[in-house]
């Protein structure tokens, strides 16, 4: 594909998952519950799991206002936790902010972003990487919060 194709499967992706986002529902009796908030720009994001008996991810609902791009990104990481166990879940975002931040990754840490890889583009703007990173904030609080409550 040519940059101007990239920029426009971007663009297409970001306006769709903002537009019709995916899982956004509310969980109520989820196992691990997480809030995001950018006080700069009023972005927030409520973030659900429920899990298996085995710690694998069976449903994610979210809920969340604000711009194109952190919405976006709630939705697009609803559809990859799916069926993930927590430690791949943590494992995801760590590749996910690595990538954010331009620092190459694996094949394997590439693969593993899936749909997600998409949000690459946000890093031509720099101040939107902070819209991106907004619903991965809450996952990574929500994750600690939860193992904390199982000790």
């Amino acid at each position: 594909m040519l940059p101007n194709d990239l920029d426009e499967l971007y663009k297409e992706v970001i306006l769709d998952h903002y537009r019709n986002p995916r899982n956004a529902q509310r969980l109520d009796d989820a196992h691990v519950k997480a809030h995001g908030f950018n006080p700069f720009c009023g972005d927030e994001v409520d973030l659900q799991l429920r899990l298996n008996g085995d710690g694998a991810i069976r449903e994610v609902g979210f809920q969340g206002r604000g711009c194109s791009i952190s919405q976006a990104s709630a939705s697009l990481l609803t559809e990859e936790l799916k069926g993930k166990t927590l430690a791949q879940t943590e494992a995801l975002r760590q590749a996910f902010r690595r990538m954010m931040m331009g620092e190459r990754l694996t094949d394997e840490e590439r693969e593993s972003l899936g749909g997600l890889e998409v949000l690459a583009g946000v890093r031509q703007f720099p101040v939107r990487i902070k819209c991106a990173l907004l619903v991965f904030s809450a996952l990574e609080d929500g994750i600690k919060e939860h193992r904390g409550r199982k000790r």
